[in-house]
């Protein structure tokens, strides 16, 4: 299995000959390698429904005919407009072709922006993801506070990367994601959601620096590892 990192919450997945994204926030994301255009994705998972999430979801997916695989509210939402999806919801786990996705607990809000109508559409609570494949487990903790069910969330799974927000302000910052590092036992912890917006400037390096020695694992955008 191949992963690489694309900027703000950006993840790919390269499993059993499929491409996956989650949070493919492309367009309007300056730390990222990737062009919307020429993004061919086979798979995408949402962890919920903020902007700078679903990105460009619609677009990459109706151009792959990919499927979207999110939480209900969200799911819906885009299948309205035109995209193909399966809905999912927390706690619950599906085994697909490529890989098998189980949604987790995220504290954090889920709404989608429609700036020119000056809406906000509600899109369900908000999700982790951890994904299984080729005997590996990703865990994408999305847009979240820091919670205890996450020492449960590492006792049930054996993790090999998980990639955790550190940006504060909107989530977690870096010392509650030390905490979440340690209570998730993650074999590797990769920090995501940083650097994107002036809010949440932070030194990646010297959060990974702080993580248990052999753990911490900084990924600039476009770099990629195989686990």
């Amino acid at each position: 299995m191949k992963i690489s990192y694309h900027g703000h919450s950006v993840v790919k997945i390269e499993t059993n000959g499929t491409n996956i994204y989650i949070d493919p926030f492309i367009n309007g994301n300056g730390q990222t390698d990737l062009v919307a255009d020429d993004t061919k994705a086979d798979i995408i998972l949402l962890t919920h429904g903020h902007n700078d999430h679903v990105g460009d979801t619609v677009e990459i997916a109706k151009r792959n005919d990919a499927l979207v695989v999110a939480p209900f509210e969200l799911a819906t939402y885009l299948g309205w407009q035109g995209v193909n999806t399966h809905p999912m919801h927390i706690g619950g786990a599906h085994e697909f072709g490529f890989g098998t996705v189980k949604y987790t607990l995220a504290f954090h809000g889920s709404s989608y922006t429609e700036e020119e109508n000056q809406k906000i559409v509600y899109t369900g609570m908000p999700g982790g993801i951890l994904f299984t494949a080729e005997g590996k487990t990703i865990y994408h903790a999305g847009d979240t506070a820091l919670f205890s069910d996450m020492k449960l969330i590492g006792e049930m799974n054996d993790i090999d990367v998980a990639f955790l927000p550190i940006g504060d302000n909107f989530t977690m910052g870096p010392d509650d994601a030390l905490k979440a590092a340690e209570w998730t036992g993650a074999k590797k912890v990769v920090p995501i959601h940083y650097n994107t917006f002036p809010v949440i400037e932070q030194d990646p390096k010297a959060f990974t620096d702080k993580v248990k020695p052999g753990e911490g694992l900084l990924l600039n955008a476009g770099d990629e590892i195989n686990i």
